[in-house]
């Protein structure tokens, strides 16, 4: 039986369609911003909106293509901020045939893990699984399953939306950046004192991804990539100081995440210091692979 996740994010509406034995028959991104300009109870922006829609039109009919017998679809950090969420739900809902789940940090956080470390050794843990998405960051802990889950108030998109002016930014852009996210990883740590002790971190998400695109030799699999902190540093070097119309040309950097990832850039290399990390594992299985995973389970019980 197929089956089938989609990912409403504050940035990109992502899609996952799988066969027998968890076989991979369609992945795909989408950079839609229904996030932009949301901030915290605001409303969403109706071209976003629109654009978001279409495309869930266009993820629909590739379900449909694929016989997809079960698709859950989520939306996350955009919808639960947003005061008009249910209104995009009902239209959501009208365009997809199934109403997305509003799923909260916590639950986020524990499918991303699933899906993060489904190929990955208990050995290799304890994990730590950082889903840096454009409106949220989720960091959850544990080794053999989830055991607890933090989600920060931090994303791509938001950070570069709520500081960066300037494209270079401004140094002092760049500081507020790094900042904000210090100052969310003084929480994390906090609450997640297992993370202190982690053998292995793992990022995920599109400016993890990137990052990994950027660095990866030719034909080197950016899934399971190991990005080191120096790797990283020059990376974001890189990202902060070109004008997009040279950032923009970078081997690996869609020209759609070219302005979002300075934000992005800058979670990515605060994080790595923040942890003291000499570097971290990339993963390109996230939430879509823990829900279909749940779905395939279902399906069989």
């Amino acid at each position: 039986m197929n089956v089938a996740a989609l990912d409403i994010g504050s940035n990109s509406v992502r899609l996952l369609v799988t066969g027998p034995g968890g076989t991979d028959l369609a992945r795909e991104s989408v950079i839609a911003r229904l996030g932009y300009g949301v901030g915290n109870g605001g409303t969403l922006d109706p071209e976003r909106v629109a654009a978001t829609l279409e495309c869930l039109r266009d993820h629909r009919a590739r379900c449909d293509e694929h016989d997809v017998a079960a698709l859950r679809a989520v939306a996350t950090s955009a919808v639960r901020r947003a005061s008009d969420g249910e209104a995009f739900l009902d239209a959501a809902e009208a365009v997809l045939g199934v109403r997305p789940e509003v799923i909260d940090g916590a639950e986020e956080g524990d499918l991303s893990f699933r899906g993060a470390t489904s190929r990955l050794g208990p050995g290799e843990g304890p994990f730590v699984v950082i889903d840096l998405g454009g409106g949220s960051c989720e960091f959850a802990v544990g080794t053999a399953s989830c055991d607890d889950v933090y989600s920060a108030e931090f994303g791509s998109a938001r950070l570069t939306e709520a500081y960066v002016r300037h494209d270079p930014p401004a140094p002092d852009e760049l500081v507020a950046c790094l900042s904000v996210v210090e100052a969310h990883l003084d929480d994390v740590r906090r609450e997640l004192p297992a993370s202190l002790d982690a053998r292995t971190f793992v990022g995920i998400g599109g400016t993890f991804t990137t990052f990994g695109a950027m660095e990866a030799a030719d034909g080197e699999a950016v899934d399971g990539l190991r990005l080191s902190r120096a790797a990283a540093e020059d990376i974001y070097r890189t990202l902060v100081l070109d004008p997009f119309d040279v950032r923009v040309e970078n081997p690996g950097l869609p020209r759609e995440r070219a302005h979002v990832i300075l934000g992005g850039a800058c979670a990515v290399v605060a994080i790595m210091r923040g942890f003291g990390l000499d570097e971290l594992v990339i993963s390109e299985r996230d939430i879509l692979d823990g829900i279909t995973a749940d779905l395939a389970a279902a399906s069989l019980s």
